[in-house]
């Protein structure tokens, strides 16, 4: 592998983040009081010096990259940005101990929104924007952003190893940097949409754009201690339901659908109809429950309530207008489903995704149908087209290694002290970068009182889920090729 271009492209995506905790900075300044402005400008200086470095000193080398490359870089900024994600709220202090800082960077680059605070509010604005502004980037990918400054070779193959493969089968065809290009402008698109919509509900222009960010980026990070129930708002929630479900849809369908003028694409998608269905489903599942289980007297308010929270658990938003932990077992249980399947390939939700879900139910239902009738001819299709064995294979894998994944990470949470409850949904939570589970971590609790070692086992959990499992395998993989040749030579 060629570690100078790595090198190279890894120091232009810390560019990307000094350049936003300079912004966050700047709004310190001009913001009365605000304590965070030294914290976030030393930040930014320390992260552009060691984004620079590699700019002067190291050559970029040749424009082509291979795969291994592409992978390591995506993987290297990535880890890299959360680990100089850190210095703003380390520098700060507070309740950000070292392992809470690298916690709360990780949480916020992933769109997890799982938080240490106990005192959101407390945060200068400064330092409100920073945590937000990790979620934004984080949602449409860092590097996918860094890449649109780069050649079309090397676009193509960094966002190649970002954009998850499952996401491009939808615009098969098509090329990936312009595939990229289209999922960052709906995404900006949504983002100022959902700004002036919340604005026109009566909320400031901070809360406005940091909650804008936060649901487009399907984070949930909030600038208050109870998440939107602060407000009180019904036609914010309603703008922020839209919002989350908009963002939980495959970007390309979005841009040809609103943005291109070509809403057909939109009611074609068969991973969409479903999706949404599903969403519809739930919602009246636990309204239902709420009416009959949940002591709620009028069929509106758990209308809006089941509304809210099924869009965004099945988005893994996170916001909360209610404490679902109180919820009934139907209620929690169809939260939890929602939480594992989640929304959309290409979009900014995370989880096994609904497309993997469909491919692998076709995929049993051809099973079964060869195995009663083996002469027949019996192809997966979705949306019209034929999925190819290698695809169908990928969705059952993905699958099978994220539930792994997922058990083994609840084990050890157990193993540490946490009650069966918090310590299976914290891990559905951290690898579908949901946020919230149950138990200790509800709606509106935290991550807080967990020990250090859970909290890194989280983080990893984290990581592992928004890279979607395999950038991580095919990195370790790479490094053992390495140590071969080494050991060769």
């Amino acid at each position: 592998m060629n570690w100078k271009i790595i090198t190279w492209y890894i120091g232009v995506s810390l560019l990307l983040v000094a350049a936003l905790m300079a912004i966050s900075g700047i709004i310190a300044v001009f913001t009365p009081g605000d304590e965070s402005r030294t914290p976030l400008l030393f930040s930014a200086f320390l992260t552009g010096t060691v984004g620079f470095y590699p700019l002067f000193f190291v050559r970029k080398g040749q424009n082509r990259l291979n795969f291994r490359e592409g992978n390591s870089i995506v993987v290297g900024a990535w880890l890299l940005a959360c680990i100089f994600g850190m210095f703003p709220y380390l520098f700060y202090g507070g309740e950000f101990t070292p392992v809470n800082a690298i916690f709360e960077s990780v949480s916020g680059f992933t769109t997890t929104g799982a938080s240490i605070l106990n005192d959101i509010e407390a945060l200068p604005r400064g330092l409100q924007f920073w945590r937000i502004s990790t979620a934004w980037v984080g949602g449409i990918g860092i590097v996918t952003l860094f890449s649109m400054l780069t050649v079309r070779s090397v676009k193509s193959k960094l966002s190649g190893a970002e954009i998850s493969t499952v996401a491009k089968d939808s615009f098969e065809g098509e090329k990936t940097e312009s595939f990229a290009n289209r999922m960052l402008a709906t995404y900006v698109a949504l983002t100022l949409i959902s700004f002036f919509s919340l604005k026109l509900t009566g909320l400031s222009w901070f809360d406005a754009i940091t909650n804008a960010m936060s649901a487009c980026s399907t984070c949930g990070f909030c600038t208050k201690n109870t998440s939107i129930a602060f407000y009180a708002n019904p036609a914010a929630e309603i703008v922020l339901t839209f919002t989350m479900l908009a963002a939980g849809i495959h970007f390309g369908i979005l841009f040809l659908a609103v943005l291109n003028g070509k809403p057909r694409y939109f009611w074609r998608s068969e991973t969409v109809r479903v999706f949404l269905s599903l969403v519809g489903l739930a919602i009246i599942i636990v309204s239902a429950d709420l009416m009959i289980n949940g002591g709620y007297a009028s069929v509106g308010a758990a209308l809006r309530d089941a509304s809210f929270q099924v869009a965004s658990i099945s988005t893994t938003t996170g916001f909360a207008t209610q404490d679902t932990t109180l919820w009934p077992p139907l209620s929690m249980a169809t939260l939890i489903i929602c939480s594992l399947i989640c929304g959309c390939s290409g979009s900014t939700s995370g989880g096994i995704k609904i497309d993997r879900a469909i491919l692998a139910a076709k995929g049993i239902h051809r099973k079964v149908a060869l195995t009663i009738d083996p002469n027949s001819v019996r192809n997966v299709r979705i949306d019209g087209r034929v999925r190819s064995e290698d695809q169908v294979s990928d969705a059952f894998c993905y699958i099978f290694c994220y539930l792994i994944i997922m058990v083994l990470f609840a084990a050890i949470n157990i193993a540490f002290g946490l009650d069966f409850v918090t310590g299976v949904t914290a891990s559905i939570a951290n690898i579908g970068n949901v946020g919230p589970g149950f138990g200790d971590v509800g709606s509106m609790s935290n991550y807080a009182a967990f020990p250090a070692i859970l909290k890194f086992t989280g983080l990893t959990e984290m990581l592992i889920g928004r890279l979607e499992i395999f950038p991580i395998l095919y990195l370790f993989q790479s490094v053992r090729q390495v140590e071969r040749v080494v050991r060769i030579n």
